[in-house]
């Protein structure tokens, strides 16, 4: 019955978090589709946007490419490409330039050696071993709890390593926005007005990755406390 009872409370948490998740980024979807309607004074497509801010930068070697999906816009830091969906590389709207100087902020990071981003990168193959685990190792761990209770600190582990990927990802992506931001007013991409809607997009942008963090840190605080009540009994 303890199996019952804490896997039924696990289930519950992982369903309100994936709930402010779904909420945070149907908001998200929401901004953009509102701020794609909204035409950019300088008529420029986000492919357009992003070709400049690189030549700005200097970053001669990084492609512009389209990639299939709807916000499926990253920047890849193996072969050097900003990735933009149909929508930003072809849009001539507020949400296109936000996002397109967003996933170049990301190449300008690699370029300077940010820091954060080079963590980031540096533990990505541990975290994907760690993600494909988990699921695996959650349910041996609640099914096995009485019997070895060493499972769950594996699984805390587990859970640890990818909690930790997306703390250091929010640095990385309020930086991209913030250089991205900065960028499009200093060189006069945007109106004021511009400026305002392309800071809002990028916040909600920004939103989904605090959400995705706190819930990957909840479930951390929930397994953890889980273990020392094992332990104490």
């Amino acid at each position: 019955m303890v199996f019952n009872s804490d896997y039924m409370l696990f289930y519950l948490l992982s369903i309100a978090l994936s709930v402010v998740g779904m909420i945070v980024s149907g908001r998200l979807q929401s901004k953009f589709r509102a701020y794609s309607k909204v035409g950019l004074r300088a008529n420029k497509s986000g492919r357009e946007i992003a070709e400049d801010m690189l030549q700005h930068y200097g970053l001669h070697n990084v492609r512009v490419l389209e990639s299939n999906g709807f916000l499926s816009d990253h920047y890849n830091p193996v072969n050097r490409t900003v990735n933009l969906s149909p929508e930003v590389f072809h849009g001539r709207s507020v949400a296109a330039t936000a996002v397109a100087a967003h996933e170049c902020g990301h190449a300008v990071q690699h370029d300077t050696a940010y820091s954060m981003l080079q963590l980031r990168s540096r533990i990505v193959p541990v975290v994907k071993v760690a993600s494909m685990a988990q699921q695996y190792l959650l349910l041996a761990a609640f099914m096995l709890a009485n019997t070895f209770p060493a499972l769950m600190l594996v699984t805390i582990v587990a859970f640890a390593i990818t909690t930790v990927f997306s703390l250091v990802t929010l640095p990385v992506e309020f930086d991209a926005s913030k250089r991205a931001l900065a960028w499009i007013d200093r060189r006069g991409v945007v109106t004021q007005e511009e400026y305002a809607g392309a800071k809002d997009a990028l916040t909600w942008a920004g939103m989904t990755y605090v959400a995705a963090a706190l819930s990957s840190l909840v479930m951390l605080i929930y397994l953890i406390l889980r273990y020392t009540g094992m332990s104490r009994n």
